[in-house]
């Protein structure tokens, strides 16, 4: 079982940005296919933002032009760039190998004035 381990949540206004990081600390991740999800209170869990091993991206259309998912293989890691952050964002967001169906636990971010 590989350990996925976000960091980088927190609270921002609207209009504010962040950036989120996922770690497999003692794996190689490069070879999966990563995913960003998000759960709001209250709600099911949603997809937020894929890439693959080639670094082909698709991402939910809520976040499309103001989100980027990057990966850095060197550092095995992957990132998502949140930028225009407005309420409706607020969320756990989770970072998963979805394909091998590991998740991380979850870092909160928080959309509010």
């Amino acid at each position: 079982q590989v350990r996925l381990v976000e960091s980088g949540g927190g609270r921002v206004q609207p209009g504010g940005s962040l950036r989120l990081s996922c770690a497999a600390p003692g794996y190689n991740i490069n070879a999966y296919t990563m995913g960003w999800y998000r759960q709001a209170p209250g709600e099911q869990r949603e997809m937020v933002a894929h890439i693959n091993s080639s670094g082909r991206t698709m991402y939910a259309e809520s976040v499309k032009g103001r989100f980027t998912i990057s990966r850095d293989n060197a550092k095995n890691t992957v990132y998502l760039q949140m930028n225009s952050l407005n309420p409706e964002d607020t969320a756990v967001y989770y970072c998963t190998a979805p394909h091998m169906g590991y998740w991380g636990q979850g870092t909160q971010v928080t959309v509010s004035s």
